[in-house]
């Protein structure tokens, strides 16, 4: 399976990160960012299809953008104005070989933001 994948997990609260908007962009030829599309992520912290189809995969560079300070907000963890993250999370990282699959997910709390590549 190729393609992107995602998913958010709340270390300050211990679940799922349900409900959290993340914006998916491509780095275009000229070098400028191109917004592909807007998910939010569903009661598993998950998006509910791929970030990017095997289909559409290519080499090149990708953005995942996290909306963390939106995400915690409403649930009162005290984040502060300003907020200490920015409201944005942006997550930059390149496909390498098409062919593979790149699970990109962020690990949060209102004060720090942690990814890996998964499998």
């Amino acid at each position: 399976m190729a393609g992107i994948s995602t998913h958010v997990l709340d270390n300050y609260t211990g679940r799922p990160g349900a409900g959290m908007r993340i914006d998916f962009s491509a780095r275009q030829k000229d070098g400028s960012w191109m917004l592909v599309k807007t998910m939010t992520t569903n009661s598993d912290g998950r998006t509910d299809g791929p970030v990017l189809a095997p289909a559409d995969a290519a080499v090149g560079e990708y953005e995942l953008a996290f909306h963390v300070a939106d995400f915690y907000a409403p649930r009162g963890a005290g984040i502060g104005d300003p907020v200490f993250l920015d409201r944005v999370v942006p997550l930059r990282f390149s496909i390498f070989d098409a062919k593979q699959h790149y699970h990109v997910p962020l690990l949060c709390t209102p004060w720090s933001c942690s990814t890996y590549r998964g499998s």
